[in-house]
C-alpha cells in the first residue's frame, strides 16, 4: 500500500470543505480529467462521484464511491477506472496546530493493477499521490487566502 502525507497550511475544516465538494476533484486528483456528476449528499456513505479519467479522446467514464466516512477526519473511497481496475483510497486529516497533515493510503484492489508487482505499484502510486497532495494544497491554501 502506498502511503503519502503532506502538511497543508489550513485547518482540517478548510481541507474538508474541498474534499466535501465533489465538483473540485479534477482540480487535484491526478488522472481525473472531468466530473460528470456528483451524487446528492456527497460524501455520505454510498454516494458517488461520476468522473472521467484520461485525456480526450481516450476517456474512461467511471465512478468513485464512499465506503466509509468520518466527516472532517477521514474518507475511504473505492475508485474505479475500468478496464484498469479499482483501488481503495483512504484520506486522513490530522490537525497539527493551525495546519493539517493529510495522508493518503492507496492500493489496487481489483483488475490488472493488482497484477503489477507491489514495489512497482507503490512507486507509481507514491508519485501520483505526492502530486495529488501538492495540488490539494494549492486548492485549499488558495481558497483560504
Amino acid at each position: 500500500m502506498s502511503t503519502r502525507s503532506r502538511l497543508i497550511k489550513a485547518t482540517p475544516e478548510r481541507v474538508w470543505s474541498v474534499l466535501a465538494d465533489g465538483w473540485l476533484y479534477p482540480l487535484f486528483v491526478v488522472g481525473a480529467s472531468r466530473m460528470r456528476d456528483v451524487d446528492e449528499g456527497w460524501p455520505a456513505v454510498g454516494t458517488r462521484l461520476h468522473h472521467s479519467v484520461g485525456s480526450w479522446p481516450l476517456l474512461i467514464d467511471d465512478t468513485t464511491e464512499v465506503l466509509e466516512v468520518d466527516p472532517g477526519n477521514r474518507l475511504l473511497l473505492r475508485a474505479r477506472a475500468w478496464p484498469a481496475g479499482e483501488a481503495h483510497v483512504e484520506i486522513v486529516l490530522e490537525q497539527t496546530g493551525s495546519e493539517t497533515l493529510v495522508t493518503i493510503h492507496e492500493d489496487a484492489t481489483a483488475g490488472p493493477g493488482v497484477l503489477v508487482p507491489k514495489p512497482l505499484r507503490d512507486v507509481q502510486l507514491d508519485l501520483r499521490n505526492d502530486e495529488t497532495l501538492q495540488r490539494l494544497a494549492y486548492v485549499v491554501e488558495g481558497r483560504t487566502t
